[in-house]
């Protein structure tokens, strides 16, 4: 699962491209991202059609209690630009004070997204209009929310048997007892082009396919929501995983007018130059590093590479102790670093990784994620998974240098894939004649990785979106954060998301206002019952604690 960068790496995983599959969570470094196929002629677009909303009904049992409540499936259309977008109405067409008599031509008409969203509204609460709500996606980028959808909080979700790899359809649906639905109501979000949701109009990629205009375009649809259903009084909540996190730090600075109660981030990536994947590329910053090693000490762990006496709770702080210190010193000496403290530090994290001392030796003491994944089980020939490393599968190429495909997507991206047509058509009624697609990306595809700092400066060749939350922060000093992960995770580690936030550009004292969960699984950790159970119970928790008065 590779994606061709127009520049000096490729980054494997979240961002991949082989399958449609895999869109949903990986970071890269690059100022951009670009399919290498060939781009497609456009054709002509004729106007914009936006489906019916579709509403239905259900009810769900969550801790013992029913929950009866109304979905929407529908559509909300937002412009490229704010001036633009204040001349549309939630369906798309003009207001009454939009100043234009007649349409543009097809060729000429500003460029629109049709953003794609479901809506559960619990429908036995009487004061509806101070409901919480939550706005929840995934990342990619451009990747639909059919995984928070299906897999965490909707009321139903899909049976998935942690570290099986399914025999393929029919996948199991079933009604959902960590529906959030007890602490919030509920909108789904599917990103421009991705899912339900389409981009019309002049160069509309272009107004949609990037870190900034795609948080715009958030931005007004979490807006134009409000407005629509009427819960401006409501306390509001993001909710982003993976991509969505780096997405959810632009969306806080951007709905400042907004005021959030809470922001929630799981598996996150805010600066890219910690990413696992590929650092190579980027030689002279080692915090990737160093930042990786406890992810890497814990899948050796759970795959019998290493033993530790206490487990992983005694394990994770000795080596996360190493490597802010002796590793980091060790890597930041470069070309000084003499040998003998180089064996060392080999010697050290041979017994942290299961890797031999010699090849950390050879590596200068500096794997990727990839290349970690690719030597740790080669003795069986397998990958280990990116996302979730406590998978494994076959090595497709048993001399290749790193990961060449991960097991974790394969063994569960086709069930979100079929089980999201299925239940948009069987029970929300939605987009029947319409095609679902599981991922943005397609011919021509270019993701403008360029990013305009609230505090100015950076640098074009890694998106670093810190300062954004830490703006957001600032300005509203009582909305808190919640940051949430695995432990087995080589996307988006969990020690490198614990140093973004711990580096945040703000006053000391608004650190008090993060709070901090993990679990004993990877990327999506709600593919395990028991830590899909504690992930609604603490963000539900969250929600209740920061509703404000």
């Amino acid at each position: 699962m590779r994606l061709a960068m127009v520049a000096v790496l490729s980054c494997a995983g979240v961002l991949g491209v082989g399958t449609a599959l895999a869109q949903q969570a990986a970071p890269q470094k690059m100022t951009t991202v670009t399919t290498t196929e060939p781009a497609a002629a456009k054709p002509v677009l004729p106007p914009a059609m936006v489906p019916a909303d579709s509403v239905t009904e259900g009810s769900v049992t969550v801790g013992g209690a029913r929950i009866p409540y109304r979905a929407v499936a529908g559509t909300i259309t937002v412009g490229a630009s704010d001036a633009q977008d204040a001349t549309l109405q939630w369906n798309g067409k003009l207001t009454s004070d939009a100043g234009v008599e007649e349409a543009p031509k097809p060729e000429d008409r500003q460029p629109t997204a049709q953003m794609f969203y479901t809506a559960y509204f619990r429908s036995d609460v009487k004061d509806t209009a101070t409901r919480p709500v939550i706005f929840i996606y995934n990342g990619g980028p451009g990747s639909p929310t059919m995984y928070l959808h299906l897999g965490a909080f909707g009321p139903k979700h899909i049976v998935l048997g942690d570290l099986e790899h399914p025999v393929g359809g029919p996948y199991r649906m079933a009604d959902n007892p960590n529906s959030l639905l007890d602490a919030s109501d509920l909108v789904f979000i599917d990103a421009p082009g991705a899912g339900y949701s389409r981009v019309h109009g002049k160069d509309a990629m272009k107004a949609f396919y990037g870190v900034d205009e795609d948080g715009r375009a958030f931005a007004r649809f979490i807006k134009k929501w409000l407005s629509k259903h009427d819960r401006w009084g409501s306390p509001r909540y993001i909710f982003g995983e993976s991509y969505g996190t780096t997405r959810s730090a632009v969306l806080a600075n951007m709905l400042g007018d907004v005021d959030l109660n809470g922001v929630i981030l799981l598996s996150q990536i805010l600066n890219f130059s910690i990413s696992a994947d590929g650092p190579e590329g980027n030689p002279g910053t080692d915090e990737a590093y160093f930042l990786s090693l406890p992810s890497f000490a814990a899948t050796a762990l759970f795959h019998h590479k290493i033993q530790a006496g206490g487990g992983l709770d005694a394990l994770l702080p000795e080596v996360e102790q190493f490597a802010l210190n002796d590793y980091a010193a060790a890597l930041h000496q470069g070309a000084d670093l003499s040998a003998d403290r180089k064996q060392a530090i080999a010697t050290k994290l041979a017994g942290y990784t299961g890797i031999p001392a010699a090849t950390w030796v050879k590596a200068n003491l500096r794997l990727s994620g990839g290349q970690f994944s690719g030597l740790l089980l080669t003795d069986a020939s397998d990958n280990a998974g990116r996302l979730d490393t406590r998978y494994s599968g076959p090595k497709l190429d048993p001399l290749a240098s790193e990961a060449d495909d991960d097991p974790f997507m394969s063994a569960t991206g086709p069930a979100f894939v079929n089980n999201m047509n299925q239940y948009a058509h069987n029970d929300l009624k939605f987009g029947a004649d319409l095609t679902y697609k599981p991922s943005a990306r397609e011919p021509g595809f270019h993701w403008n990785m360029g990013h305009h700092s609230p505090i100015g400066g950076g640098w074009e060749g890694s998106l670093n979106v810190m300062p954004d939350l830490a703006v957001a922060m600032e300005r509203s000093p009582r909305m808190h954060v919640l940051l949430m992960g695995g432990y087995y995770d080589l996307g988006t580690t969990f020690f490198g998301a614990t140093y973004e936030m711990k580096h945040l550009p703000m006053p000391a004292k608004l650190q008090s206002n993060i709070a901090y969960h993990w679990f004993q699984t990877g990327h999506m950790v709600y593919v395990n019952p028991d830590a899909a159970k504690e992930l609604h119970d603490t963000t539900a928790n969250f929600i209740r604690a920061n509703q404000g008065h």
